[in-house]
């Protein structure tokens, strides 16, 4: 008997090549091979133990009823609060959409935006979810190629020179996956400018703009009131598996957004919720703090080492925590690069494949999520491999 067809979305929705990587960096370990995982965008960092104590308390209390689709009410009021002490923005507690982790937002803010027949404007390189969200409701992207001439970003001329009249929307991160660089604030002013013009919306992935290393950038909300802006706890918090994130989205779209989360998956987890009440309070910023210096110096080290090994490195990262570095010197095709030094040396990194069409074969995602120690071998072990072809 045959066996029915799925979806044909199905077909152009990628897996991490990340994940094959990781899948044989494990066989590899249960052999007894020393793997340094250098492939994966989450800290070795535990999740900050005040978080951590605020979720038990919630548990033994029994929170665990449903909240509200839009998200518990104490935690959106904090929220708030955050863009005022932090970026000097007021920003209202019924603008704040809690999700389940900042994949939840993005598909809020695309479902409640878009049509099929519409384009999303996107940087390639960029986050492989975001082209694929896309694809799954139906609608269509405009990958923009990007380079270090523009430190891996959309800037107001890609956009004026790419721009088409079935552009609905601009997606945007800063700072980005994979690259870590940041929209300057005069740029991102620009652009949502020219949505404002053109009537499209403007869309910002600020997932990782706590982990910011040099000057001071401000939220997309500073430029417009109209932007909807994603951000998580799971980079800067540090509370990966716990899946919350959420959405500051216009008072008009609040109703939309509602009724599409009710139907999408009603709520964010509850104890999830609670425990990240905890995450703003004057303690557990300065234990991120602490270890947002610390993914600094791992940062600085690791830029350095792989510039001594000769990989390119076009552009510094601000923020985030990677490096996204250029290896054409020593291969055209980073994905059999990465398998092989995976096998040669035990050291886990991600190809360009996963991150789009533009150049993908000249790139390497280095994540510095492991401690100084570890990526000191890593740098051993990729030197004595690299060495003949130094």
């Amino acid at each position: 008997m045959s066996t029915p067809p799925i979806a044909a979305r199905m077909a152009d929705i990628a897996p991490f090549h990340a994940m094959a990587i990781l899948a044989r960096a494990r066989q590899l370990e249960a052999e007894g091979r020393s793997i340094i995982h250098l492939e994966i965008g989450e800290p070795d960092f535990p999740t900050p133990q005040p978080i951590i104590d605020a979720g038990i308390a919630a548990l033994r209390r029994g929170n665990l009823h449903y909240t509200p689709a839009l998200g518990l009410a104490a935690l959106r009021t904090r929220i708030a609060a955050y863009y005022s002490t932090h970026y000097g923005v007021t920003v209202d507690a019924d603008r704040v959409v809690v999700t389940p982790g900042a994949s939840g937002a993005l598909l809020l803010a695309l479902g409640a935006l878009t049509n099929p027949a519409d384009t999303i404007m996107m940087a390639d390189p960029g986050y492989p979810c975001n082209r694929h969200f896309a694809r799954f409701i139906e609608t269509q992207t405009l990958a923009v190629p990007v380079d270090a001439d523009s430190a891996f970003q959309l800037t107001p001329a890609l956009v004026e020179r790419y721009w088409t009249p079935a552009v609905k929307a601009i997606l945007l991160a800063s700072p980005s996956n994979p690259t870590g660089t940041v929209i300057p604030d005069d740029d991102m002013r620009a652009i949502a400018a020219l949505c404002a013009a053109r009537g499209a919306h403007l869309i910002v992935d600020e997932i990782y703009h706590g982990l910011i290393y040099e000057g001071t950038h401000q939220t997309a909300l500073a430029h417009s009131d109209q932007a909807f802006v994603v951000n998580s706890f799971s980079k800067y918090f540090q509370m990966t598996g716990w899946r919350l994130g959420w959405l500051v989205a216009p008072d008009w779209a609040i109703p939309a957004l509602d009724k599409l989360a009710q139907n999408l998956f009603l709520a964010a987890s509850t104890p999830a919720q609670y425990a990240a009440l905890a995450a703003f309070e004057p303690g557990c910023i300065a234990i991120l703090e602490a270890r947002k210096a610390e993914l600094k110096a791992r940062r600085d080290y690791l830029a350095d080492a792989l510039i001594k090994l000769g990989f390119g490195l076009p552009v510094m990262p601000q923020g985030a925590f990677y490096l996204y570095a250029d290896c054409s010197c020593f291969s055209d095709d980073s994905f059999e690069f990465a398998r092989t030094l995976l096998e040669k040396t035990g050291v886990a990194i991600t190809p360009g494949l996963d991150f789009g069409s533009h150049q993908p074969e000249r790139f390497l995602r280095f994540t510095y999520t492991t401690s100084l120690p570890n990526l000191k071998l890593a740098i051993v072990r990729l030197q004595q491999q690299l060495k003949p072809t130094l």
